[in-house]
């Protein structure tokens, strides 16, 4: 809280585009914010910033996206500036520059590109401001830059998904795979988990991997054109259930349902459905709540000079279609 003066004082000059207070979230058609406008804070709440990946793209983000302006707004400890990159890593960068700017106590990056953001967290750690990442790592090289990393072990539910389709195929079968965005390092690491395990699993084979981008309608295109491609598949990996979904789509209409198994790595309520209707073998419970309050607990513990452990998972259980009752539906 130190720099807050002098900080909010130089922010005054910038042209600047979004603020938020703890008075809750923009219209949803309101554009991004490059930048957050000075905030008046209490001087005895820490000030806590953040630059999301890209809140408008899928359902996970945007209700991480509220569960944060909540909890931030139901504290009396912490103000909040909060701030969407939009998917585009140099937005991102320019709002990691405001943060500082605006002489947060802590920054939290939700990382559109895990390596091009390193520079910026380095520069942060430099001029003294300790940052979070939060749901998906950035890369190796910039882990000296930052106090930690909040989120799930996304290796861990690439092997769960593993897990899940070894047991569905009795360990026999071809499995074609749809991973999420190539850069972003959930991806890449959800996809790592998955053949660790399946390797292990010498009966099963995995013909190809292909980007689903997160995208459902990409991820139906993808698995139509594995269909026409492939005359025996026998499984199916995506990285989430809302890939999942766009590849069970492509299946059905194909009809070739009965035939094939599908696992995922991070539930949706449409994934929950699709196991209740037994589409969906086996997926991994997520939570955008739990996410978006465990990177706040961390940044407010580091906020207050706590040590903190550098990996600060949540647990992620996995969900086979058996056992899915047992699990409450997600809210996105």
């Amino acid at each position: 809280m130190k720099k807050r003066t002098l900080a909010l004082l130089l922010a005054g000059l910038l042209v600047l585009s979004l603020a938020f207070t703890g008075c809750g979230a923009p219209e949803p058609d309101a554009p991004p914010a490059d930048e957050a406008e000075p905030v008046d804070v209490d001087p005895d709440a820490f000030l806590i910033g953040i630059t999301q990946n890209n809140v408008g793209i899928d359902s996970y983000q945007t209700t991480y996206d509220r569960a944060f302006r909540e909890a931030v707004e139901s504290r009396a400890d912490v103000e909040g500036i909060i701030l969407d990159a939009a998917g585009d890593v140099m937005r991102q960068i320019n709002q990691v520059e405001d943060l500082m700017a605006q002489g947060v106590d802590v920054i939290i990056i939700w990382p559109v590109d895990g390596t091009a953001i390193v520079p910026a967290v380095e520069k942060a750690q430099a001029e003294g401001f300790p940052v979070v990442i939060t749901n998906s790592p950035i890369d190796e090289s910039g882990y000296e830059f930052i106090v930690g990393f909040s989120g799930p072990d996304n290796i861990i539910q690439g092997r769960y998904a593993a897990e899940m389709m070894i047991d569905a195929l009795d360990g026999e079968g071809k499995v074609v795979e749809i991973m999420g965005l190539p850069g972003y390092v959930t991806a890449h690491q959800r996809s790592d988990g998955f053949h660790e395990v399946i390797t292990d699993a010498t009966g099963i084979e995995v013909l190809e991997t292909q980007p689903g981008d997160w995208n459902r309608e990409k991820s139906q295109q993808v698995m139509e054109n594995f269909l026409l491609k492939y005359d025996e598949i026998d499984g199916v990996y995506a990285a989430d259930d809302n890939m999942a979904v766009g590849a069970i789509n492509a299946i059905k209409e194909a009809g070739r349902m009965d035939a094939i198994k599908v696992t995922s790595a991070c539930m949706f309520g449409d994934g929950y459905d699709a196991m209740l209707r037994g589409e969906l073998h086996g997926s991994v419970e997520q939570s955008p709540i739990v996410d978006a309050t465990n990177a706040l607990e961390m940044a407010l513990a580091v906020a207050r000079g706590e040590e903190v452990d550098f990996w600060y998972y949540f647990e992620t259980p996995k969900v086979i279609v058996e056992e899915v009752e047992n699990f409450e539906k997600p809210v996105f």
